[in-house]
């Protein structure tokens, strides 16, 4: 029976559904985690053939030497996995260590390094915006002189929008670069800031071949989201029939997954349409995607999706599946400079309005502390027939629900 590894630095809920579906499989299923196996569920527990513990997840020859020491107890393992972004490059190096196949070390460079990113997509001929690495002001200099302002100026290893900058003008770049400091050992991204409306394209890859695709629509963007902590946004899952910029868009997405090296996973590729209509590649993740899309595509397809990325990153194995429906999530951010929750507005409007199409939420409760990330204090999860509904009911939802720090 294959030996299949997931690591998981620690047991918190969401990884508790990955373990759970690996355990799931015909397989030896091994955990590695920083995490003592007391802190597991009973149910997972006695499912494992294996816990193996380490000081740090990050450190991929850590990794390697988890996965030589499972060989030697239980037989080599045969997949090793693994969801967070962070992870990517640590595991890459741990099956390169163990001899363990799936994405190699240098391949996952490829999606975890922005500028080698963009660079290989544009030698490529995909379209891209314009970049450079920043290991000092010139650099940034020598990118101003080609697009000029504004530029977005970022972490070479950035997760999702966290620590990025939009620079408008002299001022926001010298408070931009002193607080990220470029240096040669930490290098940064620079890049033209491309306007326009800004979509996912998740993609399932099997032995390099494009077999199913599925995309949503960020409303508004991160970046926005960021720079406006008051703004409650959404991600819109529609239905394909409703989504032309997204069936034009998959020529690009299969060119650059090739380019970048994309074997066998599902990948999370960001990219924006033009005001012109053109369409620009702007990050991706060879990864389960985040914010909530997992569950959207689950919703939408009838599926455990978290089941459906376990069998395929383990046997190389996925049956497509039809979009039957529209799903969409917004997400309630709380305004003001407390660190807590004051008073949470509009729940009762809202569930008079659109209460019949929520499947999931985890709503805002007075007393809880402000969030650490631009994913809120909250959230409400939509399902309906069509894509209109959902669109509705999610601009009711952002429009209704105010979430009061004091």
């Amino acid at each position: 029976m294959r030996v299949a590894a997931l690591v998981a630095p620690f047991f918190q809920d969401n990884t508790l559904r990955y373990l759970r579906a690996l355990c799931a499989l015909p397989v030896r299923a091994v955990v590695i985690s920083q995490d003592p196996v007391d802190k597991l569920p009973a149910d997972i527990r006695a499912r494992l053939a294996g816990h193996y513990r380490v000081g740090d997840c990050l450190d991929g020859a850590q990794l390697g030497r988890a996965c030589q020491a499972i060989g030697r107890e239980l037989g080599p393992v045969e997949r090793l996995l693994g969801v967070l972004e962070q992870l990517q490059l640590p595991l890459g190096q741990a099956r390169d260590m163990a001899s363990i196949p799936g994405m190699t070390l240098a391949t996952a460079r490829n999606f975890r390094d922005k500028a080698l990113m963009k660079d290989v997509l544009r030698q490529a001929g995909i379209p891209v915006a314009r970049h450079r690495r920043v290991e000092c002001e010139a650099d940034v200099r020598a990118l101003l002189d080609e697009a000029g302002f504004p530029i977005i100026l970022k972490p070479i290893d950035g997760l999702g929008s966290r620590g990025t900058y939009r620079i408008r003008n002299e001022e926001e770049l010298r408070n931009a670069l002193a607080a990220l400091h470029p240096s040669v050992g930490q290098p940064l991204q620079a890049e033209e800031f491309v306007q326009g409306t800004e979509h996912t394209c998740e993609t399932v890859t099997i032995g390099g071949q494009p077999v199913w695709h599925s995309g949503t629509r960020y409303l508004p963007g991160p970046l926005e989201v960021l720079e406006n902590p008051w703004i409650q946004y959404c991600v819109l899952l529609p239905r394909e029939e409703d989504d032309s910029d997204f069936s034009h868009f998959k020529g690009i997405n299969t060119s650059a997954l090739s380019a970048l090296g994309m074997d066998t996973g599902l990948s999370h590729m960001e990219w924006f349409r033009r005001r012109d209509g053109s369409q620009v590649v702007s990050e991706v993740g060879a990864r389960p995607p985040g914010v909530h899309i997992m569950p959207l595509m689950s919703l939408a397809n009838d599926v455990d999706m978290i089941a459906k990325w376990t069998k395929l990153m383990v046997f190389d194995q996925f049956e497509p599946t039809q979009r039957k429906s529209t799903a969409g999530a917004a997400f309630f951010r709380g305004q003001g400079k407390g660190r807590r929750v004051r008073k949470v507005h509009g729940l009762q409007e809202a569930q008079e309005a659109v209460g019949h199409l929520v499947v999931d939420r985890q709503l805002p409760r007075v007393g809880q502390g402000a969030a650490p990330s631009y994913e809120g204090e909250g959230y409400a999860i939509l399902k309906a027939p069509t894509t209109a509904e959902v669109a509705d009911g999610l601009k009711k939802l952002v429009s209704l629900v105010r979430v009061e720090l004091g």
